[in-house]
């Protein structure tokens, strides 16, 4: 077993790994599991997924490990991975539940289905008509069901201005429907 310092760099224990120490790997494990994990978590927001999302990214880490680039920081590339596992997952669920609303939209009459696209296609309308600022927080709290810390993060926002500009949003949205929609309590 190899002897590690408290903190060895993230080279050196790739160099190791690299070299048939799989020790080394646990090592890199450890260190990042969590971090990654809550990466994913926020991404796919179950904590069953992200658990295995978080063993999928760390063995693709290791059966790619020869692609690092040394130049790079080691957790700015397991991130990267992390990332683009959790958007491909996201991806695929979005697929199924397209397909399982398919499903569901075939047991609806013909009447019901085409007012479920009037109603969708006004909401887009309203939200198009929006301020570019006012529809990103309503499309990240209600289509992606962010907190407000989170959407504070992505737009660079204190969480009271999130909050201020969603009630402004969702009075504009509401105006908006009523013009598109004629009359839409």
């Amino acid at each position: 077993m190899p002897v590690f310092p408290v903190e060895p760099n993230d080279h050196d224990a790739v160099k190791q790994c690299l070299r048939g120490d799989k020790q080394a790997f646990e090592v890199i494990v450890d260190r990042y599991q969590k971090p990654i994990y809550n990466v994913i978590l926020r991404m796919v927001r179950d904590p069953e997924d992200a658990s295995d999302l978080t063993q999928t990214v760390f063995l693709r880490a290791f059966e790619k490990l020869k692609t690092f680039d040394p130049r790079q920081k080691f957790f700015s590339w397991l991130y990267r991975i992390a990332i683009n596992t959790s958007l491909n997952f996201v991806n695929q669920r979005k697929r199924t539940e397209r397909m399982d609303d398919v499903a569901s939209y075939e047991d609806t009459t013909a009447h019901d289905q085409y007012e479920k696209a009037e109603r969708a296609e006004k909401l887009e309308e309203a939200l198009m008509r929006l301020r570019p600022e006012y529809r990103a927080i309503v499309i990240l709290r209600h289509f992606h069901d962010l907190s407000y810390w989170e959407i504070g993060k992505i737009l660079d926002i204190p969480e009271k201005t999130v909050k201020s500009r969603l009630f402004r949003a969702r009075t504009a949205l509401k105006d908006c429907l009523l013009k598109v929609w004629g009359g839409l309590t």
